[in-house]
């Protein structure tokens, strides 16, 4: 996979204020406060900044935690992770893969057999109907 680098200019051009922070900058919106992605068809999420499949919705489900959560990706070469120590604690941070976009962060007490939460930013990601 190509790698998209682009400056914070470009990405600006492209991205509202609100995902640019989120996305570029590594912050998180308020939890409840973005999207509901309440679905019910087949689809799948990509990436807000370059459009790479992240996340199918079959593997969507409802945390309560106030962020979209999903509990596998949707290829493993599809999201890379890193160690976060911000806020004083350790947190595992996921990003897409081909662009470096920040998607939030992932988490040992997922509901289904893979128990994992990627516990994703609504403002950096899309849902795709039927893809």
């Amino acid at each position: 996979m190509k790698k998209i680098i682009k400056s914070d200019e470009d990405w600006k051009k492209i991205l509202t204020e609100e995902e640019f922070l989120v996305t570029r900058k590594k912050g998180t919106e308020p939890a409840f406060s973005g999207k509901e992605f309440n679905i019910i068809n087949k689809g799948s999420f990509t990436c807000k900044c370059c459009n790479a499949n992240l996340f199918n919705s079959s593997a969507k489900f409802n945390s309560g935690c106030g962020w979209p959560s999903f509990y596998e990706q949707i290829s493993p070469e599809a999201i890379i992770m890193q160690i976060d120590t911000t806020l004083g604690m350790e947190r595992t941070e996921i990003l897409c893969a081909k662009c470096d976009s920040h998607l939030g962060h992932i988490f040992d007490d997922g509901p289904h057999s893979s128990g994992q939460r990627y516990c994703v930013n609504s403002l950096s990601i899309d849902y795709k109907e039927g893809e």
